[in-house]
């Protein structure tokens, strides 16, 4: 078998389809769960700690020139390495919350998967002449 037919064999299987299908899914549902936290769940936590932006937490990991912002962004700018963990918290409130979506739908796929209790085969019906030759034989041993 070549190269490239055992290559052909391996990407139309179906589980390497059904791979990229869940990592196309997975990125733009990524994308999903960023704006939630960034937009939605963010804007509230920082109202509740005191107003605070997580995004713009860091700390300058050398001189800031002056009459330079004190924004993250203005800094990296200026080339000053930055030590920006609330871009850190930011992301990490993200993953909290895709495990928990997550685990959720796992949950949900589990009980779905139990409460279809997989039915037995009903048996098959004895067909009529073996049921004949069964009295037959019951009667010629008595």
């Amino acid at each position: 078998m070549s190269f490239m037919s055992e290559f052909r064999e391996f990407a139309v299987k179906g589980n390497v389809i059904d791979l990229a299908v869940g990592v196309i899914i997975g990125g733009a549902f990524g994308k999903i769960v960023d704006s939630i936290v960034n937009d939605l769940i963010m804007p509230v936590v920082g109202l509740i700690f005191g107003k605070l932006d997580f995004s713009n937490l860091f700390v300058a990991l050398g001189n800031v020139p002056e009459g330079t912002p004190h924004t993250l962004e203005a800094i990296r700018k200026a080339g000053i390495p930055v030590f920006a963990y609330g871009n850190f918290i930011t992301v990490a409130v993200n993953f909290i919350i895709l495990a928990f979506i997550i685990f959720l739908m796992v949950k949900q796929i589990n009980r779905l998967k139990r409460e279809a209790p997989a039915e037995a085969p009903a048996p098959e019906a004895t067909p009529e002449d073996i049921v004949l030759l069964r009295e037959i034989r019951d009667n010629l041993k008595r």
